[in-house]
């Protein structure tokens, strides 16, 4: 058994919504591991993810932090540097529809706003992981990646990524103030600006 933290714990960006993100790696199911707070992979697994240069593989090798081994090994240290990344037109498109599947939905008025909002925020966050990694050569895992792309970076108001970025700590965690209507309303104003983007960087040659 192996467990590590990763996130932004380990990167130093701690503010009032960052969580610890643990993972635990078993050769087996076992029942001390809550699934709600552990991100929980087999061995076999996760080779599997370093093999297939999954940007999650990246992550963890790049920023996770050790904190108990039952074998005295680092494994995810000895599994060395992950495969090159080679999927990022298939996963920032996946998560392009992931975006348009949200935003539909808040357009056709359902009552789960505030969720397809986190949802909307996951994707952009997604959508710009993969991008920063597999499109400009380096990695950004932090809720602002969005903003970190140079000049491929998105745009928005400060209020709007404000908002997104609390409808997702609130739909993960149930923490921090509710989202009332006008809040909702400058989020969902600044739709078409996230899409555009996502299909300008998508639309590029070499991605």
């Amino acid at each position: 058994m192996h467990i590590y933290v990763f996130g932004s714990v380990c990167r130093g960006e701690i503010d009032h919504g960052s969580d610890v993100d643990l993972i635990a790696l078993v050769s087996e199911f076992d029942s001390r591991f809550d699934p709600s707070i552990y991100s929980i992979y087999s061995y076999t697994r996760l080779k599997g993810l370093w093999q297939e240069g999954n940007p999650f593989a990246w992550h963890l090798a790049i920023e996770s932090k050790m904190v108990f081994s039952s074998d005295g090994n680092d494994f995810i240290k000895n599994l060395g540097k992950p495969s090159r990344y080679n999927s990022t037109k298939l996963d920032c498109l996946k998560f392009y529809n992931l975006f348009l599947t949200a935003a539909s939905s808040i357009i056709s008025g359902c009552s789960s706003a505030v969720f397809e909002l986190s949802t909307i925020f996951l994707a952009i966050r997604n959508f710009a992981t993969c991008y920063s990694l597999g499109q400009l050569g380096y990695h950004d895992f932090s809720r602002y990646s969005a903003q970190r792309l140079g000049d491929d970076s998105l745009s928005l108001p400060k209020d709007c990524f404000s908002i997104l970025e609390r409808c997702r700590i609130l739909s993960t965690r149930g923490a921090g103030p509710m989202i009332n209507a006008d809040e909702i309303s400058i989020a969902v104003s600044n739709i078409n600006t996230i899409r555009q983007w996502m299909e300008i960087l998508l639309s590029k040659g070499m991605l």
